[in-house]
């Protein structure tokens, strides 16, 4: 995915916005990149990148990769809440037809 993929649909957040959270304000535990716009504290589909990102930066990774592509990770988002795992709330980016 590219810097300017959306990786929180349900604030419109992008990943470049996301690492640069963590770039400057350098959060000690994954969880406060909430603070990034509340990404992660919607359907809760991003949290396990955000969680990556998070790592991979502790780790001293420039910038961190996937391995889907903006048209996968939309799926499988829409996969993941048709199948109950999380709601989306009102003004998310709703999923691709399943």
């Amino acid at each position: 995915m590219e810097l300017d993929d959306k990786i929180c649909y349900c604030f419109h957040i992008s990943k470049r916005k996301i690492l640069n959270h963590i770039r400057i304000h350098k959060p000690r535990v994954a969880s406060q990149i909430s603070e990034c716009g509340g990404s992660g504290t919607g359907c809760g589909w991003c949290i396990p990148f955000l969680r990556q990102y998070f790592d991979d930066s502790r780790a001293g990774s420039a910038e961190p990769g996937e391995s889907l592509t903006p048209e996968e990770y939309a799926r499988k988002r829409g996969e993941y809440i048709r199948a109950g795992k999380g709601t989306p709330p009102a003004g998310a980016t709703p999923p691709p037809p399943g």
